[in-house]
């Protein structure tokens, strides 16, 4: 068998990991290479293999950094199936449509400018139309079902905790009469969710290709620390302004408006209007009520209780873009949650930009933002800030809670590793940054005596 690691190889982006055993390839994750405009654009049109030549993807979970590349390998000549879980499957179909999206705006932009130097149009990697028929080719399964996959292959997902839908990839190869287990940990979840189960515990695991994305750092809160959202949002409210919200549409929203829900049915928080501000989140939430067979105990019972735990009385989830509008004539005390979490793009850019100047306001950042992002330079503390091509002053107060983090940090990394049973022969470090990855090779080394390495993109290794 044969494992080329064709993306998020010493680096967090652009999941990709080719298996060649028994005449078969099959592709685990398939996702979008984010990063400076030339180089993403280049690794993404330009895969390291021919996408006739795969028989076979399987998807961990529905995160752009994992599935956001699957319009364009389907497009280019892949005819096989996609296998993902039915959450994963539902929630590519709305996020890869509005990859679609993003994509041919920013290309339209970017065409003008190239337009003045005389250059030829860009064209958007896939279209809208190009996504859909891509999910035309998913093959759901539950988790705990096994499946044949290909020649001496069988399949089974697992629970990883991550987001709705999230899954180790559990594959039993035998080749000739030699069997072994190979297990693809996805990304993994911290555990303790708000919403979710628990990462599943692998067993009789010989091979492990596993991410490392805070390999070298704790978060600075643990999970579930609603009390300190609550006491943020009681001080807020208290200078009668907006909290505003930057939230990615996905599974960090979903957590803010079950959280919200339970804070404002005990009456822990100021009885005021709660708004989701996104399309994509609005969307993703509706996905969420379809899913129960991801949540945890609490939720379930909450679901089959009280019959919705993303709906009550207070809250409004807002799809035009006249309803958007109107919120920047709100005078009163509100919560606004809209994406993009970075501030990189979306209705948030509005909200900030009408808002960040009024010291009763405050904006409150609930996830990672990545450096040069316009949210990075709000959270450390910017005087000002551009936004929509004018610079504002920060008066806003600005507050930040990384307890809705959805990665494992090093401990519980370190943690899901313990835990783990089998022999891990041979143990594969990805989607981590080089210092993260390198970082929690060494501690592996000193607690384990399998073979432990961070390989590089485009490297290949036998096993």
């Amino acid at each position: 068998m044969k494992i080329t690691f064709c993306g998020a190889a010493e680096t967090t982006t652009g999941s990709q990991h080719l298996i060649d055993i028994n005449g078969s390839r099959i592709l685990l994750d398939c996702g979008l290479y984010q990063g400076r405009r030339d180089e993403a654009n280049e690794r993404n049109r330009h895969f390291l293999f021919d996408p006739a030549s795969i028989d076979t993807v399987i998807l961990s979970h529905a995160h752009i950094d994992h599935s956001g590349n699957l319009p364009s390998l389907t497009s280019r000549g892949f005819k096989g199936s996609i296998y993902s879980t039915f959450a994963t499957r539902d929630l590519c179909q709305i996020m890869l449509a509005d990859a679609a999206r993003i994509q041919a705006q920013d290309v339209k932009w970017l065409n003008k400018h190239r337009a003045k130097e005389g250059k030829p149009d860009l064209e958007p990697l896939y279209t809208e139309m190009e996504a859909e028929e891509c999910v035309r080719q998913f093959v759901t399964i539950g988790y705990e079902r096994s499946i044949p996959v290909a020649d001496g292959v069988t399949l089974t997902f697992i629970d990883a905790g991550h987001i709705l839908g999230a899954a180790q990839v559990v594959l039993d190869l035998n080749e000739k009469g030699r069997k072994r287990r190979l297990l693809f940990s996805g990304d993994v979840g911290r555990g303790n969710n708000e919403l979710l189960r628990d990462p599943a515990v692998p067993e009789d695991v010989d091979y492990l290709i596993m991410e490392s994305t805070y390999g070298n750092r704790e978060h600075e809160l643990p999970t579930q620390a609603n009390h300190l959202l609550r006491d943020i949002l009681v001080r807020a409210l208290e200078r009668k302004g907006k909290v505003i919200i930057p939230s990615f549409a996905v599974e960090r929203t979903q957590q803010l408006i079950y959280v919200l829900h339970r804070l404002s049915e005990a009456g822990e928080i100021p009885n005021v209007p709660i708004y989701v501000d996104s399309p994509l989140a609005v969307g993703a939430t509706e996905i969420f009520r379809l899913h129960p067979e991801c949540f945890n105990d609490e939720v379930y019972n909450f679901l089959f209780e009280k019959r919705d735990p993303f709906g009550f009385e207070n809250l409004s989830l807002i799809r035009k873009v006249t309803d958007s509008k109107a919120l920047n004539d709100l005078h009163e005390p509100a919560i606004i949650i809209s994406a993009s979490g970075m501030c990189e793009a979306g209705r948030v850019l509005h909200h900030l930009r009408n808002n960040i100047e009024d010291p009763r306001n405050t904006v409150l950042f609930v996830g990672y933002c990545a450096e040069h992002t316009l949210g990075a330079k709000i959270r450390r503390g910017d005087a000002e800030v551009p936004i929509l091509g004018d610079r504002f002053s920060v008066r806003a107060k600005i507050e930040i809670l990384d307890s809705f983090s959805g990665h494992a940090d090093r401990s519980e990394l370190l943690h899901y590793f313990d835990t783990m049973t089998g022999p891990k022969e041979r143990v594969f470090l990805v989607h981590g940054e080089k210092e993260s990855a390198h970082a929690l090779c060494e501690t592996l080394r000193e607690r384990h005596n399998g073979q432990i390495e961070v390989p590089a993109w485009r490297s290949s290794v036998e096993v």
